[in-house]
Parts: C-alpha cells; sequence; structure tokens
C-alpha cells in the first residue's frame, strides 16, 4: 500500500512540474517547436514567456526585416482553446489582431488592421496582369478563416500609391483605391473605386471564391495617359468616350453562363 501511494505521490510530482514548466515556459525555448508552424518566417531576439513574448527582430524566408513582434497567448491553449493577441511593428509591415480557434488557418480574427508593403510578396506569376506595387491597409472587424479562406468578413481596403509592373508598360501607375469587401459562405463580394485623385477613373464589382474570381469594372485615365491607355486596353473594349469596359471570369465562373453571372 505505502508503495503505491509513492508511486501516484511520484507520478503527482511529476505532472506538478510540467504543468510548472509550460505555465512559466520561456519563449526562447518555444522557437524551436513553432518554426515548423511557421515556416515563412524567423524570430529572433526572443524574450519573455510563451504566453507574454516578444520578438525584437522577424525575419521572412528571404530574410527580409518584417519588424518586431509581440504576443499575449491565454493559458486556454493547455485545454485546446487558443486566444492569441498579436502586434507587429516594422518600417514595411504592421499587423494587429485577435485570433480565437484551434489553429491559425481555422480562427475568427478580430479587430485587425495591416498595413504591408506589396513589395514584400515578390513575383506573383498567377498575376498576368501585372505585379502589383504601392502599400496596402486593411481594417476588419472580424475574419472567419476555413482552411484558411475567409468563410465570414466585412473589411475596408486602401491601396495606396497602387501600381503594376508589366512586362509590356512597364510600372503603371492606379493612385489611391478604394475597396471594400464583404464575405458570406465562403463567398467574398466587393466595390472598387479610386479616391478622385489619381490618374485612373474606376468603379467596379467583384467576386472571389477558392473556385472562381470575376470583375466587371468600366475605367479610364483621368488624364492622358499612353501607358495606363495600353494597359487598359488589354482589359477590354473601350468605347468611344474613352472608357475600358472589364469583364473577367476566372475558374468555374469563365465556364457559368452569363445570364447566371
Amino acid at each position: 500500500m505505502k508503495r503505491w501511494r509513492a508511486v501516484w505521490i511520484g507520478l503527482l510530482a511529476v505532472l506538478l512540474i510540467g504543468f510548472g514548466l509550460l505555465w512559466f515556459l520561456p519563449a526562447s525555448w518555444a522557437v524551436p517547436m513553432l518554426a515548423a508552424r511557421l515556416p515563412a518566417v524567423r524570430l529572433q531576439q526572443v524574450s519573455g514567456l510563451l504566453w507574454d513574448g516578444r520578438a525584437g527582430q522577424v525575419l521572412s524566408a528571404k530574410g527580409e526585416d518584417l519588424g518586431r513582434v509581440s504576443w499575449r497567448l491565454s493559458r486556454r491553449a493547455l485545454l485546446g482553446e487558443t486566444r492569441l493577441q498579436l502586434n507587429l511593428h516594422g518600417t514595411r509591415m504592421d499587423f494587429a489582431g485577435r485570433m480565437v480557434g484551434p489553429s491559425a488557418a481555422e480562427a475568427t480574427w478580430m479587430d485587425v488592421h495591416l498595413r504591408a508593403d506589396l513589395g514584400l510578396l515578390g513575383p506573383l506569376p498567377m498575376l498576368p496582369i501585372g505585379q502589383p506595387r504601392g502599400v496596402i491597409r486593411v481594417d476588419a472587424e472580424r475574419v472567419q478563416l476555413h482552411g484558411g479562406w475567409p468563410q465570414e468578413l466585412d473589411a475596408r481596403v486602401r491601396w495606396e500609391n497602387a501600381g503594376l509592373l508589366t512586362p509590356r508598360n512597364g510600372n503603371v501607375a492606379l493612385g489611391n483605391l478604394l475597396i471594400s469587401v464583404q464575405g458570406s459562405a465562403g463567398v467574398l463580394a466587393g466595390h472598387v473605386q479610386d479616391d478622385g485623385s489619381g490618374p485612373l477613373r474606376i468603379d467596379g464589382r467583384f467576386q472571389l471564391s477558392p473556385l472562381a474570381r470575376r470583375l466587371t469594372a468600366t475605367a479610364a485615365p483621368r488624364e492622358p495617359n499612353p501607358a495606363l491607355q495600353r494597359w487598359l486596353a488589354g482589359l477590354g473594349p473601350t468605347d468611344a468616350g474613352g472608357k475600358t469596359h472589364i469583364h473577367y471570369s476566372g475558374g468555374l465562373a469563365a465556364a457559368m453562363p452569363e445570364g447566371t453571372r
């Protein structure tokens, strides 16, 4: 009887020690475990606890300095419920938001604020219209993700000093674009327009989903602009008033009859 009591006391002591280590786990100890889940970034100058920590430098996979990050992770994660508050500040990117969910790909983000230099994205071969340039700002009260794709979303996007680097026309300046996006059941719908001061006049609607995408818009240069006019001419027919009518469909949307769009 005494021997079994000693065994149970020993097991209890091991559990308490393990729980204590997790409760006060240094963030620097957790970095190797997080590396597999964060392959796109590397954390350096890590301090604090796993639950309340910071990194003085965040590097992208290409070695670019993204800034410094701090986070607060609820200890409820030990019970399978992740509650995370994240703040990243850098010269080319800022991010702030709160996450609730089992994983980053299956989560709800709240009070999201993002500023990012689109040059960080690098070449995007899937965008035949050109490589995006400029700074994007996103504000969203709530973003619900499923498989990494937004299922529910209500966001406001401002694309500042928007431009596209194209192989034929060089850098095509678009000005400042304002985009509103609402998402329901995995389908994102939105409105895009210019702010009234840049080289491009545009007013359009779009829809995005993992299987389909479409854009309908009218666009025209605000003033004579040969590079912009040539770029627009490749997107659709231009009427006598100088407006280009853009009707683009991709994925399953391209196979749908016109009347169902």
